[in-house]
């Protein structure tokens, strides 16, 4: 450290700190302990031991005879009549004015007064300035067209009318469609891997069309791996949104196989009952049709992608032509047989009576909430992302046609269904209008059929009773049921695809730990074949509902849900303006995005608004969940970019504002090093800082330049991690320098942000200071002048084992690589046992081998107990018991404040701090101060007064008077003792070797150094007697620390003081604030 003065250092001494009256005293010299029960000693134990590395040495120049005329530094006058209270051990003498006359003042309410208080008059405590100083910082299609396109589309047009109908389908397109750009623009950021009723149709076409538009912008930003919606929504929103939304998503897709194959049983069992080949009934005959039909689809998925890309191929061929076929018999003549069951070909009078809604036990929402899941098939070629070739091309393309092409055919088919169909048909060709009947505006009875009887009683055949309609009206009615089965099957076929690759990819992030089983995968497309398992055995829960209506609904939410979070990853990403945010596709806007967000959560509730707060409830509990565990990923979301803007702005608003008393909060630079290898030091900071205020741990590394840099840039993530897995709110800094001093210098200058910046310097005492060498004891030092110079707190913490636990840790990472090579050897070994068995006959040989391996495993496991009971015996089971001590609930007990010097209140803001904390609270405040012994009372008052305008709770309040009183003499004999290896006994040598012995060491205590501040040492030895009488029951205290003039008082003097005066007792945190306000009691 370096100790540079001016010649003149001396020669203008600061003012005296006492005036010494000289009392008779009655009192014993010793004071009296708290408690009668002896309570724990404390012993200094630590092997550790400080690197050490080459530094440069500054000497102090100056004439150290000036010591001589500077009597204690200004710190005491004698008395009149030259009688000094330390003149011999037996006088009862003591100093009556303690801190009252001092430079360095005692607490005083008048330095917490604003200026013009009408109460007092305020008061300045001496700058910190003035004590340191010596006055001197394609599947898609095949998915949409489901089984609504040729179940459902009639009855939902007969319900809804064509105007609701093309309203629903479009809401549906347009909401899928933005959901489908925003994937589309996220996905091309990179590549990928991995009347009433057309108002419902339109509703359909909106939703699904605004999805479609934001998932392309999210496929096209980066690359895709599989997982589909999961991976999207997770690389863009973070793992836990993903998380949540993944498990949600994979299920609704289950669920979907369970309702796309209800649709093909219910095509069946119609077939079968015009048959009159019904096995059961309806209901049992769709369970067993659908189970059968599962079980094929089944086998088909785990034949693998080529199998299912083929199938769906002759599928998607089947299906086109029954669409055809349906459109041609639109324009064949009708038969009376088919006019009996309401279809007359295209009549203008069916279109006006179909354009309006007439709803039968249901409404809009109800209604598009069982159509909605026809236009879920938008995510069928994100889904399959890992499985396509070029992904990031593929899916916006394919998407968005899809979406065209089939909102064209579904709006074409309903329009077209609803001009042929009326809504109620007997069947009953002889059901024909008589002469002179009213027809009541009917269009069935002007085009000569009366089936008004279907007002009475419920009709098998129309719009709204037969949903076979499709197959009537076309051309030929066999290709309708082909069509069907294609396009329930497909979509089947699909979803039972999409589930378990889904669910794969989200059990692959391992963000659900327990579910890991089912990321395993097989064959060389990794088919998820557990996943298989898993989706069956949901699906065909849900095909024994055997009700298609029932099922949909379900559904409907869980994807609405989905297509929010697409949407609203669009808008996110797009509104956090991350440079990385850079889709291909670029017809999409954050707005839409947004708005299609927005609304797919409007329709989840006009859907059903108690399933919808279900489908959030579960979404939350999962958000919840995943953001707790906190899963080990880090994939660049969106949110962690909107995290950096948010935190950005508030630093530069907070830079703004200027400080106030009120919301000071200490904000620390803690010397841990590695945060790892001094935890209870990092642990007490983090005890007053945690949720309250900035701590950053810091690291020097010195050394060859080259060498530090690699390690220190190699290290930097690894201790970031460790403090996040410890759950210390806390950051890691280190810096490369050629010397500790230097390197904390820079961390003191250039640590923190704005306002977020440190003010308070906290480090480990240097228990190995006396076997130190003079360079680390200068940069020890330095540090804390240093810290004084830039006007921070410094805080000194002790405990009696020590901090360094980095032997420990070596010792334990030694013996886990023994534990790893162990087990390692163990897996060997079972993986040869089955080898063995596996061969037969082979095995007789194995046995041998077996027993050669045995011998090497029994040596191996020899040595490792050998390696294992030599480091226990070098264990400090103690030293790890006290790195841990701070992590511990404290017990009821005190903590002991010291608060001798005013240093602005930070003496006393860290234990009130402290005591509010879950594991300090059951610790009472104790407040130890100096004052006069004739005022004992009245400096009592004083305080309490002060105490309560802080509103601060304390336990007691004790006024020492006897500080200044002289120690025992063994106290002062072990002090003597310790500085004596430190001494440079110049008085006792002739001038010439006095001064060669001040230039090869001049870090030695000289005589005249000593003699000049010999009552400050007193008083420090003096304070340790009252420590261990007063304190050493406590569970910590909290010192005054003294400051050392800068190039006055010896680096080694100063370690003297601090090691006796901390010495042998309990935790102690040895503070000095910057002597600026922390604490006011105005509000």
């Amino acid at each position: 450290m370096s100790m540079n003065n001016s010649p003149n250092v001396f020669l203008d001494p600061s003012p005296n700190r006492f005036q010494v009256n000289v009392i008779n005293e009655s009192h014993d010299n010793n004071a009296t302990p708290q408690e009668d029960a002896d309570p724990p000693h404390y012993e200094e134990t630590s092997f550790t031991e400080e690197a050490h590395g080459r530094h440069r040495i500054s000497h102090r120049p100056g004439n150290r005879a000036l010591y001589e005329n500077f009597i204690q530094n200004g710190d005491t006058v004698k008395s009149d009549g030259n009688l000094h209270p330390y003149d011999t051990h037996s006088n009862t003498y003591y100093l009556k004015t303690f801190g009252h006359n001092t430079v360095d003042a005692v607490p005083n309410i008048d330095y917490y007064r604003n200026t013009g208080s009408i109460s007092g008059a305020k008061m300045n405590r001496p700058s910190l300035l003035e004590i340191h100083e010596q006055l001197a910082k394609v599947r898609c299609m095949l998915n949409i067209w489901g089984v609504m396109l040729f179940i459902r589309l009639s009855w939902i047009v007969g319900q809804a009318g064509i105007g609701l109908g093309v309203v629903i389908i479009l809401l549906a397109t347009t909401v899928t469609s933005i959901t489908g750009l925003s994937t589309s623009a996220i996905a091309t950021n990179g590549f990928v891997r991995g009347g009433l009723g057309i108002v419902v149709i339109m509703l359909s076409v909106v939703v699904t069309t605004l999805t479609g538009i934001s998932m392309s912008a999210i496929c096209t930003n980066g690359v895709v791996r599989g997982g589909g919606a999961y991976y999207l929504i997770s690389r863009s929103l973070g793992p836990e949104f993903g998380g949540s939304i993944g498990l949600i998503f994979a299920f609704a897709n289950a669920v979907a196989v369970a309702m796309y194959v209800v649709g093909f049983a219910e095509t069946v069992v119609e077939l079968l009952k015009s048959s009159g080949a019904l096995m059961v009934d309806e209901s049992n005959d769709i369970r067993i049709i659908g189970s059968i039909t599962v079980v094929v689809l089944l086998g088909i998925s785990v034949a693998g992608m080529e199998w299912e890309a083929k199938a769906q191929v002759i599928l998607l061929v089947i299906l086109l032509i029954a669409i055809a076929n349906f459109f041609i018999g639109t324009v064949i003549p009708t038969s009376n047989e088919k006019k009996a069951k309401g279809f007359f070909n295209y009549q203008a009078s069916i279109f006006a009576e179909n354009f309006g809604p007439v709803f039968r036990g249901e409404g809009f929402f109800s209604v598009f909430a069982i159509f909605f899941p026809a236009a879920t098939g938008i995510l069928a070629g994100a889904n399959i992302s890992g499985d396509l070739e070029d992904p990031q091309a593929a899916i916006p393309k394919g998407t968005m046609l899809a979406i065209l092409i089939t909102s064209v055919a579904y709006l074409g088919v309903a329009i077209c269904v609803a001009a042929c169909v009326v809504r109620d048909a007997t069947g009953n060709t002889n059901d024909t209008v008589v002469s002179g009947m009213n027809c009541n505006g009917s269009s069935a009875c002007t085009l000569g059929y009366d089936f008004s009887s279907c007002k009475a009683q419920e009709c098998r055949y129309g719009l709204m009773n037969n949903f076979q309609v499709m197959s009537m009206v076309s051309g030929f009615g066999p290709l309708i049921t082909a069509g069907i089965f294609s396009a329930t099957l497909s979509s089947a076929l699909a979803s039972l695809v999409s589930a378990p690759k889904v669910f794969q990819a989200l059990c692959k992030d391992n963000i659900y730990k327990a579910l890991h089983f089912f990321a395993k995968g097989y064959g060389k497309n990794n088919e998820p074949l557990r996943g298989y398992v898993l989706t069956f055995i949901i699906a065909m829960a849900f095909i024994l509902i055997a009700e298609l209506n029932t099922i949909a609904p379900i559904i409907s939410n869980f994807f609405l849900a989905s297509y929010a979070l697409i949407n609203f990853s669009c808008f996110h990403a797009s509104y956090a303006k991350s440079p990385g945010w850079r889709p291909a596709f670029k017809y999409y806007n954050m707005w839409v995005s947004l708005f299609g967000a927005m609304l797919c959560c409007g329709v989840m509730f006009v859907i059903n608004w108690w399933a919808a707060l279900i489908t959030y409830a579960i979404e939350l509990f999962l958000y919840i969940y995943v953001t707790y565990k906190k899963p080990e990923v880090n994939w660049g979301s969106s949110a962690q970019a909107l995290y950096y803007v948010n935190a950005l702005d508030s630093a530069l608003e907070l830079t703004a504002v200027e400080d106030h008393v009120k919301n000071f909060r200490p904000q620390c630079i803690v010397l841990t090093g590695g945060p790892m290898t001094r935890p209870a030091l990092l642990d007490i900071t983090h005890s007053f800082t945690k949720n309250n205020g900035l701590c950053i741990c810091c690291q020097v590394y010195t050394g060859p330049r080259k060498l530090c840099v690699k390690e220190m840039n190699s290290g930097m993530a690894k201790k970031q991690a460790w403090l996040t897995k410890n759950k210390r709110k806390a950051f890691y800094a280190a810096v490369a320098a050629d010397s500790f001093r230097d390197g904390v210098k820079s961390l003191l200058q250039a640590s923190g942000l704005g306002r977020m910046r440190p003010n308070t310097l906290v480090l480990g005492f240097k228990t190995d200071w006396r076997d130190a060498s003079a360079v680390q004891i200068e940069n020890y030092m330095g540090v804390i002048h240093d810290a004084f110079d830039f006007e921070l707190g410094v805080v000194i913490v002790r405990i009696s084992q020590g901090f360094d636990i980095s032997q420990v840790l070596q010792v334990q990472e030694e013996l886990e690589k023994l534990e790893q090579e162990r087990l390692a050897l163990e897996a060997t070994i079972k993986d040869n046992e089955f080898e063995e068995e596996s061969r037969g006959i082979c095995g007789l040989f194995g046995k041998a081998r077996k027993l050669n391996i045995t011998k090497r495993v029994t040596k191996k496991d020899s040595s490792i107990n050998t390696i294992q009971s030599m480091h226990v015996g070098e264990f400090n089971q103690r030293l790890l018991e006290a790195s841990n001590q701070f992590k511990k609930k404290q017990g009821k007990g005190t903590i002991d404040v010291w608060w001798l010097f005013d240093d602005g209140g930070l003496t006393l803001l860290i234990p009130y701090i402290l005591t509010m904390r879950k594991k300090w609270k059951d610790c009472k405040l104790r407040i130890f101060t100096g004052g006069k012994i004739n005022r004992i009372e009245d400096e009592k008052l004083a305080m309490t007064s002060l105490l309560s305008k802080f509103r601060i709770k304390y336990a007691d309040i004790k006024i020492i008077g006897n500080i200044n009183m002289k120690p025992n003499k063994e106290s002062w004999k072990f002090f003597e003792e310790m500085i004596e290896p430190h001494r440079l006994h110049e008085s006792c040598k002739d001038l010439t070797t006095a001064e060669k012995l001040k230039r090869e060491t001049p870090w030695k205590i000289t005589d005249a150094e000593l003699e000049a501040f010999k009552e400050k040492s007193y008083r420090q030895v003096r304070l340790n007697e009252l420590l261990q009488a007063y304190s050493r029951a406590a569970n910590l205290i909290v010192l005054s620390l003294p400051v050392a003039k800068k190039g006055v008082v010896s680096d080694h003097l100063y370690m003297a003081w601090l090691e006796i005066l901390s010495k042998n007792l309990p935790p102690i945190l040895l503070v000095r604030g910057n002597h600026k306000n922390v604490l006011t009691f105005y509000s």
